[in-house]
């Protein structure tokens, strides 16, 4: 991997990481449209790292405040929201722990994976739209068995192509949750998984250039590129995502995916 393909990519994953249409499935679709070759998904979890960490920039105040409420020793607010987020984390956790293998094996899959996830995405946020609208109750705060579902959609959504934030923002949304809390719970539910697999692969040696195959120049600016092309996607497209109407970015990933496939059949 060249330095201009690392900076490339990076910038997909940055920009595409907050908006619900893959950005693991954009990586997928660039690599093959590039013809750029890894052999294990070493750089997606550096880039993925990357924009972990400029969420952390981004709602430092909220993770303090969670923080601080969770060392006053007490069942309070944060301590309650951090609970939800490890309920969260559990399925995915399950996911990482028994179907590893299996899962990084669907990122060397090709197109028809990444074309019937995002497919599969489009239908989730159009569905989402569709009840919230018809709903006649008043949204509802965040509950144990939303943060649960949610987390359940984001165990599903390690398949590239299948939105990690669009499932989940989406599962929100079914469960009757407000958006503004669906969004931000969305973001910061998947902060210790990332940052506990980057963990994991540093220690394991998966980033050094005779597993990956990439070297440190390139996984330092891919990681680089993601982060500051992050910060800008997390500030900006945040509110877009709170505010917009999900059925632009389901018929973008429905059109996607289904040029994901049809770029398949005539390949």
């Amino acid at each position: 991997m060249s330095a201009i393909e690392a900076i490339l990519l990076g910038l997909i994953q940055g920009l595409t990481e907050f908006l619900p249409v893959s950005s693991s499935g954009h990586l997928v679709i660039a690599k093959e449209l590039f013809g750029i070759e890894s052999e294990n998904i070493a750089f997606e979890v550096i880039v993925h790292a990357a924009t972990v960490l400029s969420t952390i920039v981004v709602f430092w105040r909220q993770i303090w405040k969670l923080l601080s409420g969770l060392f006053k020793f007490k069942y309070n607010e944060e301590t309650k929201y951090i609970c939800m987020i490890l309920v969260s984390m559990v399925p995915v956790f399950i996911v990482g722990v028994f179907f590893k293998d299996r899962i990084e094996s669907l990122f060397t899959s090709g197109l028809p994976v990444v074309g019937l996830a995002l497919i599969v995405t489009a239908f989730l946020l159009f569905f989402s739209e569709y009840k919230q609208s018809k709903s006649t109750t008043e949204a509802k705060p965040l509950s144990y068995k939303s943060a649960a579902w949610m987390g359940l959609a984001q165990a599903v959504a390690v398949i590239p192509g299948l939105s990690r934030s669009g499932s989940t923002i989406a599962t929100g949304l079914i469960c009757g949750v407000r958006k503004d809390e669906v969004a931000q719970f969305s973001f910061l539910m998947v902060l210790v998984p990332v940052l506990g697999e980057t963990f994991l692969s540093l220690v394991g040696g998966d980033f050094s250039l005779e597993v990956s195959g990439i070297g440190a120049g390139a996984m330092i600016l891919g990681f680089l590129s993601a982060f500051v092309a992050g910060l800008f996607a997390c500030k900006v497209m945040i509110a877009l995502v709170k505010k917009a109407k999900l059925r632009w970015f389901a018929l973008y990933c429905a059109i996607v995916g289904v040029a994901c496939l049809i770029w398949h059949i005539l390949g």
